[in-house]
């Protein structure tokens, strides 16, 4: 039974992070890690040794701006709560946002590294 509650519980953090961004029109960008090789390979190779499980292998969604290492989805899910999104996607807060960051650039490419929704075989 944890089998199959597994890939639903990877595709529900997927839809909650790209809901978030787009009802927020963050741009980002999602990289398929499921059928793209190179792009599982990158997200390996670039999530911090402290963010990834036993086995080596981080599960999606993990979050880069550019080549930045931004979190996985407990981290985006403790932003949030903090209000402090902005910062932790590494973008500067929208006029009006009660966060306040350093000045960074407003051009950062956001990177969502996620398996595509079929590719996650359904519950029965």
């Amino acid at each position: 039974m944890l089998i199959s509650l597994f890939p639903a519980q990877i595709k529900k953090k997927q839809q909650e992070v790209v809901g978030f961004l787009e009802a927020h029109k963050i741009d980002f960008q999602q990289m398929d890690i499921a059928g793209d090789e190179d792009n599982r390979k990158w997200m390996r190779e670039n999530v911090p040794g402290e963010k990834k499980p036993q086995n080596g292998i981080p599960l999606p969604p993990q979050i880069f701006n550019e080549e930045r290492y931004c979190g996985d989805f407990e981290s985006f899910f403790s932003a949030k709560e903090e209000n402090i999104i902005y910062s932790f996607l590494g973008l500067a807060p929208p006029p009006g946002t009660k966060e306040r960051l350093p000045a960074l650039s407003k051009n950062s490419a956001l990177l969502l590294l996620l398996l595509p929704p079929h590719s996650l075989p359904t519950p029965p």
